[in-house]
């Protein structure tokens, strides 16, 4: 039996996010944390959201990947939308997705970029969340928008830029 999702109001707007970790992680930071944090994601003209964040294990990331993407290896994070007004900013509506995330993959990026597990969860759940909400980084000029906007977000809830020692 699923538990039930729980609800939050923010600013007027409902966000129901559902937390499935089959892959047992004691990594994941709790529910409460991870809806703070989507909170901060979603923009102003989502009206309401309903997203399951799924934890899953190596194995399970690359069937989803090779699947989905064609790309046969474990990935940090997948997102599928429901929302067939993906990608407008700028109308109220209803954001419905799921956000798929490898823990072991999780905890070895947290590792390789010696920052801590959490930080490295906070960064592609608001990462995938964009994702939901139409972002996307296939050209320079977009990836740029969407990690300013991931660095202003994850700034507003305390962490650090997730690119400061990135390469390019």
């Amino acid at each position: 039996m699923q538990p039930k999702p729980r609800r939050r109001a923010v600013r007027g707007n409902t966000v129901t996010l559902t937390l499935q970790n089959p892959a047992r992680s004691r990594s994941v930071p709790p529910l409460a944390t991870l809806r703070r944090w989507a909170r901060a994601a979603l923009a102003p003209a989502t009206a309401n959201a309903a997203i399951t964040v799924r934890v899953v294990s190596g194995t399970e990331s690359q069937r989803l990947n090779h699947g989905f993407r064609g790309k046969d290896y474990a990935t940090n994070v997948l997102s599928f939308s429901y929302d067939q007004g993906a990608g407008n900013h700028t109308s109220a509506r209803r954001l419905e997705g799921d956000l798929v995330l490898c823990a072991p993959v999780v905890w070895k990026e947290a590792r390789a970029q010696k920052k801590p597990v959490a930080a490295h969860y906070a960064h592609l759940l608001v990462h995938g969340l964009l994702h939901l909400q139409g972002h996307d980084h296939e050209d320079d000029a977009a990836a740029e928008r969407m990690e300013r906007r991931e660095r202003r977000i994850l700034a507003s809830l305390g962490f650090p830029d997730p690119y400061r020692n990135e390469i390019r």
